[in-house]
């Protein structure tokens, strides 16, 4: 089998539609429906499409080249706009697409890149990329074996959405719109909700600096709930130690950690601890927020781009009302407002404007109601991203393998088949 997998220049498996593209600056587009993919995936979405599909994207410039923190080569499917900075090719008869994607990613491709400052690969140096090229018939169950891990990673992400939406549901009818309060000043019972719960809402509202909120709660600040751990963590100087490492462009990738080493990991970080709440300071009309994994291998750290949250004693949340705190529109709205930076595209909080904003504070045994319904949903959430993360290392673990020869296929099978 491996003897007929010689590898072949991936212009030859190929057909190339770069000069399809065109980008469009960030002022003339207008907002839709259709992904608009850059170097590393989507960065925006607007209102046309260029392609209709399945595609390859490759990128063609980056620092992400280099480091390949996110993959640089990435499957586009349905309607979507591509501007100059991603290569777009299909697999000519010769060649599955989705093979293509995963052979690159099993592929060095630091030999082709050009630019000593910002690393470029160049329609002819992307041509030039050598792939192993196995028949057709092998491709595609090659792509069979590594699309079901796939397929189901992808379902763990489905079926979070619902899941996730739903502690946020409930944050905004009980503390952002106050429906329960509304309903009881209505002579209503509140819907859905418990006797005991029913209880811990008032039955009036009173005027405040932020307006009509609930009786009896206090107008008050992120700070007076949440404080920010800074101790700090410089993994260099401990080259060897494997990390968890809590980046923006993991983030960006599918919320996953990235597990490095030490000597990889050049600037400090914040030391991540259970409990905590990250909060990205970047470019805040993106929100970011991420309750990290437990784990017992390894230390967690987390770029300083994030904020670490902890809620204080005297604040009385729990980490689930934080989370949907972080992510509630107005909150982002206040944030957004506030940040600065030298351009666009980096925009930052300060920590003193993130702790500052002002809200109407519940009583802690409500929090803590709220938190009994909305912690054990957002656990299995965290489940379910352990089990697409582990799903992700086998496919990863096998994907050399696979793109090489070196493993048979009904054995690849058999691994998968106990996995999913």
């Amino acid at each position: 089998m491996v003897a007929e997998w010689r590898k072949r220049p991936l212009g030859e498996l190929t057909d190339n539609f770069d000069s399809v593209r065109v980008p469009v600056k960030e002022r003339d587009r207008i907002v839709g429906p259709y992904p608009y993919y850059g170097a590393s995936g989507v960065v925006d979405h607007v209102n046309k499409s260029l392609f209709g599909g399945e595609y390859l994207l490759i990128a063609e410039d980056g620092e992400n080249l280099r480091t390949r923190n996110t993959p640089v080569a990435f499957f586009a499917t349905g309607k979507f706009w591509v501007n100059n900075h991603a290569h777009i090719v299909r697999g000519n008869t010769q060649a599955d697409t989705r093979f293509l994607m995963y052979a690159l990613a099993a592929t060095d491709v630091s030999g082709y890149l050009t630019g000593s400052t910002m690393p470029k690969v160049t329609h002819g140096s992307m041509n030039r990329i050598p792939i192993p090229a196995p028949p057709l018939i092998e491709q595609q169950a090659i792509v069979g074996i590594l699309g079901a891990l796939d397929d189901k990673i992808e379902l763990n992400r489905q079926r979070n959405r619902t899941p996730e939406a739903i502690p946020r549901a409930i944050f905004q009818s009980w503390f952002v719109d106050f429906d329960p309060v509304t309903a009881k000043v209505a002579g209503r019972a509140p819907a859905g909700l418990s006797p005991a719960v029913t209880a811990l809402f008032p039955d009036a509202f009173e005027d405040s600096e932020l307006g009509p909120t609930p009786k009896g709660w206090r107008v008050g600040s992120v700070r007076d709930m949440v404080a920010l751990s800074r101790e700090s963590v410089v993994p260099g100087e401990t080259t060897e130690e494997v990390f968890d490492h809590y980046s923006i462009p993991a983030f960006d990738a599918g919320q996953n950690p990235a597990i490095e080493v030490g000597e990889a990991i050049k600037s400090q970080k914040f030391s991540v601890t259970d409990g905590c709440v990250l909060v990205s300071k970047l470019n805040p009309k993106t929100p970011r927020v991420w309750i990290p994994e437990p784990s017992v291998e390894r230390r967690r750290i987390a770029s300083t781009e994030f904020l670490v949250c902890r809620s204080t004693p005297k604040g009385g949340i729990g980490q689930s009302y934080f989370c949907c705190l972080s992510c509630d529109s107005s909150f982002i709205e206040h944030l957004t407002g506030r940040a600065s930076g030298t351009s666009n595209s980096h925009q930052r909080v300060r920590p003193d404007d993130f702790l500052a904003y002002s809200l109407p504070l519940p009583p802690a045994k409500l929090a803590e109601a709220f938190g009994d319904q909305a912690q054990p949903i957002l656990d299995r959430v965290l489940l379910l991203k352990r089990e697409g993360r582990t799903l992700a290392t086998l496919r990863d673990s096998l994907l050399p393998k696979l793109i090489s020869g070196a493993l048979r296929l009904p054995d690849a099978e058999r691994i998968v088949g106990r996995a999913t």
